[in-house]
């Protein structure tokens, strides 16, 4: 996978020839026969989906890591930093960032750089220090590929000036190391206080020590996806690894492409809004060998203090190696939870699974004890970017084998809650930013209560303070619903969001998708009151969970295609219907409408199309088949979305579609569609997912195509199809338990049978081939599937929905 090759000087390198190697065939692939990954980091391909539009971080962090230091680039499409496109620059090692985000640049706060020599007789004042001076391209693979690594923990690239650069990090703390060319004579080091992803600094501090080379610094930045701006500071020291390094020979303070030497203060400079700002060191080479100079950047949203503190206490010896072991030893235990059989299965699908599990635990970031904002005990959890792109499957992907994570995001969400007045929806930098649809931290909190309401008490999840936060959501109306909650009000007046009514608490738009999301939410609201024993509040707000159907308009026809009857619809407030075309924000729009947030949009849906929406209600999807003209008719209209390309590969809204010809009787169909969304749409190639990665919900969904299943949300039921192995296992730390799948009758993922014809669960018959239980996970079960070639084998028992007396 990836290629070893000698380097002077620093020994061996390991170099990624990904742009062409790993994109591999399934004919050119050899097959592995273990029952057991012993190192699934080996299987991750930190380079899937970082370019194109991918948006995809392969740089190093722990699982839910705050500190991200990675590459930064000058793509234009750089919202993770890294592009993996070699024509752009690296233009410096930053920090923090975030995953698979749209929106401005998240992030990529204080990037630090190196240089082997500066212009003009190697001298400190002629160092061109500016962002689009100091830039340089990246050494490039004889296949095209630029010369960059990344294991999970570890990032690795080498640049066209001849210096090597390595990252690897802990929670909140990155350890950077840099080795210059031999007879460097002067190596230098910048630190860049100003520069994140959109040069959008205010306020900026800074001062270094001339003896220690200590950095400490901090400015304001703008949100990436919000009205807000946050306050982030850094703390940055130099060690030589292996050598004594020194004082620096050299130091002083930058404005723009002005080093001005001996100057210890930016206050020192005359700067303005957006001047980049900075230090830059020069030290002794090591006079015994290769010059590699550690560089250890601790960050905190609270002070300058704390991020020394931070670094200090979490990388005390710059024992770059060992941080990076303990990062690789970290991943591999929490990837190793879930693993499959590989006999018969080809490379590629292997590091597909494990590659698109990996990303899954990149973010939410771990903001412990570095909210700004308010003190608490409780756990703070950050870049949730946003719930609506992960509601859907990611947090019942995570019930299945990383529960205390879970349960310390429910924690911290409920806190925010407790001292904001709603759940979060799409904060990043501890800013509320925009939402997209409804209240979708409420389904993350009730797939949490419905699967771990018996552990609830030993996980430190208070079910009485999680049922307030959903209340709130559900009944009070906030101050500005485009940043937090709902528009509650009229919703519980009308049951629905009327397209024709204005408030001055927010914008008037995504009425219908916020309809349907909000009757979601309620769903998730009644799954949580029925557990807990609240009766009334459970039939109240299950009958809420029925409003989508207030939106939907039964004579509503597709242009062209007028067999397909009824559609989600917007609604004025006197009840009679507005029209939007059914084919608005589809690739079919003759308008090509895209429908993203925009508040001039009054068409009723955010980023997907009335028939992409017809499909959305995981509580009720029986209701959908017979509004819909029954199981024959729902077929039909699946097809139609698939044949003529309505279903949206790259957007959420359509992640449930291959699944829901289960409800139809016809689940046979449901795994023809599953593998052809994994063949068609995801493979181990920098482009290999479709748009970007939604803070890990396309990542999340490969996992689970790959697995044979996909949840339906705040309840206790996994819809099934058949993985993509042999074998699959779980294993849960909560109840110490390990479930495994078999697929009996597997030959090899590319043919042979992939039809469920029965299930039996520890070797008793199971009344269903279409959905499992929650139940299988908690005790530790063996499920075997019987495979057959047979497309037409049925359900048995359909899964559940609330009109036919599902989900008690």
């Amino acid at each position: 996978m990836y290629s070893l090759t000698r380097r002077a000087p620093g020994g061996f390198v390991l170099t990624a020839s990904w742009l062409s190697t790993l994109l591999l065939t399934k004919a050119a692939t050899t097959t592995t026969t273990s029952v057991s990954i012993p190192d699934p980091a080996s299987w991750v391909n930190m380079f899937i989906g970082t370019t194109n539009g991918g948006h995809v971080f392969p740089g190093a962090t722990l699982p839910h890591g705050m500190a991200k230091p990675g590459m930064d680039t000058d793509s234009p499409g750089d919202q993770a930093g890294y592009d993996a496109d070699p024509i752009y620059n690296a233009t410096g090692f930053s920090q923090l960032h975030d995953q698979g985000t749209g929106g401005g640049v998240s992030l990529s706060n204080f990037k630090l750089w190196a240089f082997a020599e500066c212009p003009v007789d190697d001298s400190f004042a002629a160092c061109p220090t500016s962002l689009e001076s100091r830039k340089v391209l990246r050494n490039i693979l004889p296949d095209g590929s630029p010369d960059d690594y990344a294991e999970p923990g570890y990032f690795a690239s080498n640049l066209s000036t001849g210096i090597r650069v390595e990252l690897t990090a802990t929670r909140r703390t990155a350890l950077h190391r840099y080795t210059f060319p031999a007879n460097t004579a002067n190596p230098r080091l910048l630190v860049d206080i100003t520069n994140d992803g959109q040069m959008s600094n205010t306020i900026p501090v800074m001062t270094l020590n001339a003896s220690t080379a200590r950095v400490i610094g901090g400015a304001d930045f703008q949100a990436s996806f919000g009205p807000g701006r946050y306050r982030v500071y850094t703390c940055v020291d130099f060690l030589g690894d292996g050598y004594e390094l020194g004082q620096p020979t050299e130091y002083g303070t930058w404005l723009g492409d002005s080093p001005i030497k001996y100057s210890v203060n930016i206050a020192q400079q005359y700067s303005g809004f957006g001047s980049q700002l900075g230090a830059l060191f020069t030290f002794a080479p090591n006079p015994n060998g290769t010059t590699s100079i550690l560089a250890r950047a601790g960050v905190s949203f609270i002070s300058t203090e704390q991020a020394c503190a931070n670094a200090e206490a979490e990388i005390p010896d710059f024992e770059f190696d060992s941080v990076r072991a303990v990062a690789r030893a970290e991943w591999n235990e929490l990837l190793g939870r879930i693993q499959v059989g590989t006999e018969g299965v080809d490379n590629e699908t292997i590091s597909l699974f494990y590659s698109s599990l990996y990303r899954t635990h990149v973010v939410p970031a771990d903001y412990t004890d570095e909210n700004p904002l308010w003190n608490s005990t409780e756990p703070y959890y950050d870049s949730f970017y946003c719930n609506w792109d992960t509601f859907r499957a990611l947090y019942a992907l995570m019930s299945l084998h990383d529960p205390v994570d879970f349960s310390r995001i429910v924690r911290g969400m409920i806190n925010i809650q407790q001292h904001e007045g709603w759940l979060p929806e799409c904060r990043g930098a501890t800013q509320k930013q925009w939402i997209q649809g409804g209240s979708n931290g409420d389904p993350i909190l009730g797939e949490f209560l419905v699967k771990y309401y018996e552990q609830a008490e030993e996980l430190n999840v208070s079910t009485s303070a999680l049922y307030a936060a959903l209340l709130a959501d559900a009944e009070d109306q906030p101050p500005d619903w485009d940043l937090e909650g709902r528009q509650a009000n009229i919703w519980k007046s009308l049951g629905y969001i009327p397209s024709d009514v204005w408030e001055p608490s927010g914008t008037n738009t995504k009425q219908v998708s916020r309809t349907i999301e909000y009757a979601f939410d309620d769903f998730a609201v009644a799954q949580v009151a029925n557990i807990l024993g609240k009766t009334e509040d459970a039939a109240k707000y299950y009958g809420r969970a029925g409003n989508f159907i207030n939106v939907w308009n039964p004579n509503t026809t597709v242009p062209g295609a007028e067999y397909i009857v009824g559609m989600m619809q917007p609604r004025f407030a006197n009840g009679t219907f507005n029209y939007t075309d059914p084919r608005h924000c589809s690739a079919n729009d003759p308008t090509q409408s895209t429908c993203y947030l925009n508040a001039v949009n009054t068409d009723g849906f955010y980023e997907s199309s009335p028939l992409v929406y017809s499909q959305f209600v995981p509580q009720d999807t029986a209701k959908l088949v017979e509004l819909q003209g029954g199981p024959a008719a729902f077929i039909q209209r699946l097809d139609f979305l698939f044949d003529q390309h309505y279903f949206d590969e790259t957007d959420e809204p359509s992640m449930q579609i291959p699944f829901m010809y289960h409800y139809a009787n016809r689940p046979g169909l449901s795994t023809q569609r599953a593998r052809m969304v994994i063949n068609e749409y995801f493979n181990t190639s920098v482009s290999g997912i479709p748009g970007n990665d939604d803070s890990r919900a396309m990542g999340t969904w490969a996992t689970f195509l790959l697995a044979g299943m996909y949840p339906v949300p705040a309840t206790r039921q996994y819809l099934l199809s058949s993985p993509w192995f042999p074998q699959i296992s779980f294993y849960n730390p909560i109840f110490n338990k390990t479930t495994t799948i078999i697929a009996n009758g597997f030959t090899n993922n590319t043919s042979g049978p992939i039809y469920v014809a029965n299930v039996t669960v520890d070797g008793q018959p199971w009344n269903s081939t279409c959905y499992l239980e929650w139940d299988v996970f908690v005790s530790g079960s063996t499920v075997e599937l019987q495979l057959t070639d047979d497309p037409t084998i049925g359900c048995g028992v359909l899964p559940p929905s609330l009109s036919t007396g599902g989900f008690d």
